[in-house]
């Protein structure tokens, strides 16, 4: 944990351009949607480096939970799953895997506030890493900055519409490592677009 801590202290200098930067793209699988009631089932993430998916870094593992709901017996398939993680190992695991990489999800609040419910009896009570949701990139993207959401018609920025739009085939949804895997396709196409508006380095992106 103090390691983890140290590391995630080192600032990103704001000139650095994309191919410069480290990204984690994660997503969790839960038993529904309430940080307060549910717990994470599983846990997927791949890294990008270079403008590039490591394909080879891609992880999806599975943790133990005394809440087994009947949505996610139904979408995720994951019950009756024997590769199962205790949260100490797991959490010793996903904090050395996120390392002071910026981190990247869908609607990806939420997963954190998923991942902060594991760690926090063991100490830790905020993730310090940079993060960007590519929903409100995307949104960012075609609206600008100051966005009025009311305005906006939102189920054209979820995982599925976005990745229509952007031609990525949708063939592993709803398993963490599947989803990850697609926001990571999804992360590469929005910086290019980005690109493209003249948002090219991390203080730009950052905003």
């Amino acid at each position: 944990m103090k390691e983890y801590l140290k590391n995630s202290q080192k600032e990103i200098p704001g000139i650095r351009l994309f191919d410069q930067l480290s990204f984690v793209v994660l997503d969790t699988e839960t038993t529904g949607l309430n940080p307060e009631t549910d717990h994470v089932l599983s846990f997927g993430a791949v890294k990008i480096n270079s403008q590039s998916i490591q394909v080879a870094s891609a992880v999806e593992w599975y943790l133990s939970s005394s809440k087994k709901g009947k949505e996610a017996i139904q979408i995720h398939e994951l019950i009756g799953n024997k590769m199962v993680l205790s949260l100490a190992d797991f959490s010793s695991q996903f904090l050395q895997y996120i390392g002071n990489n910026i981190i990247v999800g869908h609607h990806v609040g939420f997963d954190l506030e998923m991942l902060k419910k594991i760690v926090k009896p063991f100490g830790l009570t905020r993730f310090p890493n940079p993060c960007i949701d590519t929903m409100n990139l995307a949104i960012r993207l075609d609206y600008g900055l100051r966005a009025d959401r009311n305005l906006i018609p939102l189920k054209n920025y979820s995982l599925d519409a976005l990745c229509d739009r952007y031609g990525i085939k949708t063939e592993d949804r709803h398993t963490a490592g599947g989803d990850a895997f697609l926001t990571a396709n999804l992360l590469l196409k929005l910086l290019k677009a980005a690109e493209k508006k003249g948002i090219n380095n991390w203080s730009l992106l950052n905003k």
